[in-house]
């Protein structure tokens, strides 16, 4: 089994996993500071660019997941719409896919699991993939043989990104394992087979 936390965007690998292995998304674990929860990375003209759903009560200890709130009062949403509508403005993609996206920066969730399930089921669905997310409501406790990715440094992780093209590939060096919005962006529902099926886990 692979336990994955509940992303914001969430990366290359975590769909990959997602798609072609037992999985179970955690939501009974307690947040982490900084981490794909909440944090999400896209490729901008500048390079990596991290992306951050501000939360409240951030640093409050042992915090569970499902009890997270947004905090909309630094106008994140704004700088997140800006920020991937000038990454991805010229992909191959954003006409046909902005319309589904752009509602995650204009709408008001009150919890964070409530965000990113949608979202993550969104993202999904642009991909050809529609099912419903494995999810466990309780914390789920790891057995030996089990992949555990909800620390937030995953040494044990043996995910190799398969290369696609990214849109500044003519100036920078491919990025592995950016959010699954930088590959939807670049090359569609293709990329489940083009890409997905092909990363080595």
């Amino acid at each position: 089994m692979v336990i994955l936390p509940l992303a914001y965007m969430p990366s290359v690998e975590y769909v990959a996993r997602l798609l072609r292995e037992e999985c179970v998304i955690d939501l009974g674990e307690n947040f982490i500071k900084r981490s794909e929860r909440n944090r999400a990375h896209i490729l901008s003209a500048n390079g990596v660019m991290a992306l951050t759903v501000n939360v409240e009560n951030a640093n409050r200890p042992r915090q569970k997941m499902r009890d997270v709130k947004i905090d909309y009062s630094k106008r994140w949403q704004h700088q997140h719409w800006v920020s991937i509508f000038s990454a991805y403005k010229s992909s191959p993609y954003f006409d046909h896919f902005a319309h589904r996206i752009e509602p995650f920066y204009r709408k008001e969730w009150k919890y964070l699991v409530d965000y990113n399930l949608e979202y993550t089921s969104t993202l999904l669905s642009l991909l050809g993939v529609n099912r419903e997310l494995p999810l466990s409501q309780s914390y789920y406790e790891a057995q030996p043989d089990d992949l555990d990715l909800r620390p937030k440094h995953k040494e044990n992780s043996t995910f190799v990104a398969e290369p696609y093209f990214q849109v500044f590939s003519d100036r920078m060096p491919f990025e592995a394992n950016l959010s699954i919005l930088d590959l939807i962006m670049c090359e569609g529902p293709q990329a489940v087979n083009a890409v997905l099926m092909r990363c080595r886990l």
